[in-house]
C-alpha cells in the first residue's frame, strides 16, 4: 500500500547543492518552534539522509527567515512525570542521531534561535549567524534545566565560564557577541546566514568523508587518557593509511592537484 505524503510537512528535506542536504523546520506560524511532530519528521528525514550515500553535507535551518523559537512550551504543559520522561527520552533519540551523523553538519540561525534549536546546532559542526540573530537560552526564566545535551555541548564551544554567564543572564546572545566568544563559527549580513550555511556544507563535502568521520568521532567522545588516545589515533591511522582516501591524497600531493574525494573510487558521489 502506498502511504500518501503529508500535506502539510512541519519539516522539509531538499538538496540545495550538489551532496549537500538541508533540513528546514516549517511551522512559521509558531515562529518553528520544534514539538513532538517536528522532532518526528526530523528523525525520519535524518534516518533517509544517513542512508543516501549521495549526501555528503547536511544543513539545518528554519523557514520564513527564522531557524527556531525553540521547544513548543504550550506542548510542555499538563505532563506527568512519566510522560515528561518519554518526551525526554524523544529528545534523546534525535540528539543522538544529530551527534552520530558521520558528515559534517551546519546550522544556519537565522533570525531567532533559542533553547531546544539551540542544542540542535551546537550537535553539528558549523553554526552561521547572522548581524541581527538572536540567540536565547530560556530554561531558567522557564524554571527549567538547559536540555538538548547543552550542559555538555554549550561549555565546549564557549567554556564553562561564558556557558555560565549566558545561561544565568537570560539575555539575547547576538550575532557579534556569539562569534566573538565562539558560539558561532561565522557571522554574515542577515540575508546571507542560509547562502553562508550551505556554502560552507558544499565545501566540507568535498572532505574525505571517513577521515572527517573518524576526527569527528575523537572530538565528540573525548578518549580520557593520552593512552586510550593514541589507541584510537593508532586504529584510525592503521586503516586510513591503508585506505582509499589515503591513496587519494598521496596521488593529487605528488601531482600538485586538489584532491578529489568525490570522485575518487568507492567514495560517496
Amino acid at each position: 500500500m502506498t502511504v500518501p505524503a503529508n500535506p502539510n510537512p512541519v519539516v522539509l528535506l531538499d538538496r540545495p547543492a550538489p551532496h549537500v542536504a538541508r533540513l528546514l523546520i516549517n511551522r512559521p506560524d509558531k515562529r518553528n518552534a520544534i514539538d513532538h511532530a517536528v522532532r518526528q519528521e526530523l528523525t525520519g528525514a535524518i534516518t533517509s539522509i544517513g542512508d543516501d550515500a549521495s549526501v555528503r553535507a547536511l544543513v539545518f535551518g528554519g523557514t520564513a527567515g527564522v531557524f527556531s523559537a525553540g521547544g513548543d512550551v504550550p506542548s510542555m504543559l499538563g505532563l506527568d512525570e512519566a510522560a515528561a520522561r518519554a518526551r525526554m527520552q524523544h529528545i534523546a533519540v534525535l540528539c543522538r542521531m544529530v551527534a552520530a551523523l558521520r558528515i559534517p553538519v551546519v546550522s544556519a540561525v537565522e533570525g531567532i534561535g533559542a533553547g531546544a534549536a539551540v542544542g540542535l546546532a551546537l550537535l553539528g559542526d558549523h553554526i552561521v549567524v547572522g548581524e541581527g540573530t538572536r540567540i536565547l537560552f530560556p530554561f531558567l526564566k522557564l524554571g527549567l534545566v538547559p536540555d538538548w545535551g547543552q550542559m555538555l555541548t554549550l561549555p565546549r564551544r564557549v567554556g564553562l565560564r561564558e556557558a555560565r554567564r549566558i545561561l544565568t543572564a537570560g539575555e539575547p546572545v547576538r550575532g557579534e557577541e556569539a562569534h566573538r566568544i565562539g558560539l558561532a563559527d561565522a557571522m554574515v549580513a542577515d540575508e546571507q546566514v542560509m547562502a553562508c550555511a550551505i556554502a560552507k556544507a558544499s565545501e566540507l563535502a568535498q572532505l574525505p568523508m571517513d577521515a572527517f568521520a573518524r576526527m569527528k568521532d575523537r572530538l565528540t567522545r573525548v578518549s580520557s587518557s593520552l593512552d586510550a588516545e593514541l589507541q584510537r589515533e593508532e586504529d584510525d591511522q592503521a586503516l586510513s593509511l591503508t585506505g582509499d582516501e589515503f591513496r587519494e591524497g598521496y596521488d593529487a600531493f605528488r601531482n600538485k592537484r586538489a584532491a578529489d574525494f568525490i570522485g575518487m573510487p568507492g567514495a560517496k558521489a
